[in-house]
């Protein structure tokens, strides 16, 4: 053996080992090499290599510029936008989604998606480019993202079976009519599928008026009833809903007697026959001018008997009012709207357009012929801001205030509604039917009722 050995080598030629080959070998610790990185691999990054080496790469090539380019217009765009002063419109005859609140908890992630669909700007145009693509190219209306909102928890009663389809975007935004007429897809939709019972809103009126009347204040409900219930012949023939729909708004007018509203249908009709116009124009949900006199007239002559009759209405401008059913269809659309004067007594025009504000608004006036003089706070939606304008006239003393505001500060509105001796409500059919009128909440009611009982009549 150890003849076999000599000069560092084996004897056996096969089994020759040159140390030099040894030492080039790599080494390894518990089988991770400690060798140094091979001296022939780059060290620069591949995009500054010279652009013949094999291992070149470049960092951008044009196609990903381009993309690069177009993503970052994409996501900048919407802000760019806001910075020159684009804002988002209101077009859904709804108010934009608020931004969500981080005491929401995790509703607060889920009305992000909301918040942000809403205050996208130009989205009003989009809306008009996908219904022009969809109904020029493809003969068709646009499938349009749709979305209710749904203020606090509160008991369903089961869908009615005509409207327990399968497609379950068969409601729309803008029901299209006969003649080009359109109506409010809420009024249908509402009615099938409420968020609570009709007998449960009918309740929760008289108990509203139960709290008011009991602090020694007198209490007025007025309901504005819906374009499809008072100019139903251009309805479509068949539409999604219509047996739930017609049961809803049936149950709903028989029973909403008993909590004492003020029924305006057949004041209206009366008006439409006289004037021969119709008292909802085709474009708009919100009933003409004439529809916002019976209101006022109606009230004004409840808090106290006989005051219109000394008033002279007289017609004045034709104006072009844009209509809110239109843009949920990505339209444009205008009615002619007849305007009127309204002199209380008989000479001197008092009416006059209002700017509405979200907080409460009090406006006085001095006694006079024609105009009841009483202290009177109007809780109402957007109906009773169409006769805003009318109902200025006809009291000394009128507070109003927007139903939305419950959802901000109800205790506001209450204490602003306290500081008067007659107290009205007007409230649309449709929100009442859906159940979704911010004041039919339960703590809504209580701290009426809290505030009213501060301050007893």
């Amino acid at each position: 053996m150890a003849a076999g050995l000599h000069a560092g080598r084996f004897s056996n030629p096969h089994l020759e080992v040159n140390h030099e080959q040894v030492m080039r070998l790599p080494t390894t610790l518990f089988g991770v090499s400690t060798d140094p990185p091979p001296k022939s691999l780059p060290a620069v990054p591949e995009s500054l290599l010279p652009r013949e080496h094999a291992l070149y790469r470049p960092r951008h090539s044009g196609r990903q510029r381009t993309a690069l380019t177009l993503a970052v217009i994409f996501f900048c765009a919407p802000a760019l936008l806001l910075l020159v002063g684009v804002r988002p419109a209101e077009f859904e005859n709804r108010k934009l989604a608020e931004f969500p609140s981080i005491t929401d908890g995790w509703g607060f992630f889920t009305g992000f998606n909301a918040w942000a669909s809403d205050h996208v700007p130009l989205r009003d145009k989009a809306v008009a480019a996908a219904n022009g693509i969809s109904r020029g190219v493809f003969g068709e209306a646009p499938d349009l993202d749709r979305r209710q909102d749904v203020v606090g928890p509160v008991p369903t009663p089961p869908k009615d079976p005509s409207a327990d389809l399968p497609d379950p975007t068969a409601f729309v935004d803008a029901i299209e009519g006969k003649d080009d007429w359109l109506y409010l897809g809420a009024d249908v939709e509402g009615a099938c599928d409420p968020v609570m019972p009709i007998a449960e809103v009918h309740a929760r009126l008289a108990r509203l008026r139960a709290a008011v009347e009991s602090s020694g204040r007198r209490f007025l409900l007025v309901v504005a009833p819906n374009k499809s219930t008072m100019v139903p012949d251009y309805l479509p023939s068949k539409f999604y809903g219509k047996d739930c729909f017609t049961k809803a708004r049936d149950e709903f007018w028989r029973g909403i007697g008993k909590t004492g509203a003020l029924d305006l249908r057949s004041r209206i009709e009366e008006t439409a026959k006289l004037t021969n116009r119709l008292p909802y124009p085709k474009y708009d949900s919100h009933w003409t001018h004439e529809g916002s006199l019976v209101m006022a007239r109606v009230i004004t002559d409840t808090v106290k008997p006989n005051t219109s009759k000394a008033w002279k209405v007289e017609p004045t401008k034709v104006v072009d009012r844009e209509g809110d059913l239109a843009p949920l269809l990505g339209r444009t659309a205008t009615d002619p709207i007849q305007s009127y004067d309204l002199a209380p007594d008989g000479s001197t025009v008092r009416n006059h357009e209002i700017t509405p504000d979200p907080k409460p608004q009090r406006f006085t006036q001095p006694p006079s012929k024609g105009v009841a003089t009483a202290k009177v706070g109007l809780l109402g939606d957007s109906f009773a801001y169409y006769a805003a304008q009318y109902l200025v006239a006809c009291f000394t003393d009128l507070t109003m205030v927007h139903v939305e505001r419950l959802t901000h500060d109800p205790r506001e509105v209450a204490r602003a509604l306290a500081a008067n001796d007659v107290v009205v409500l007007e409230a649309a059919e449709r929100l009442l039917v859906s159940g979704l009128d911010p004041v039919l909440e339960p703590p809504v009611i209580d701290i009426i009722a809290e505030e009213m009982a501060k301050q007893p009549r």
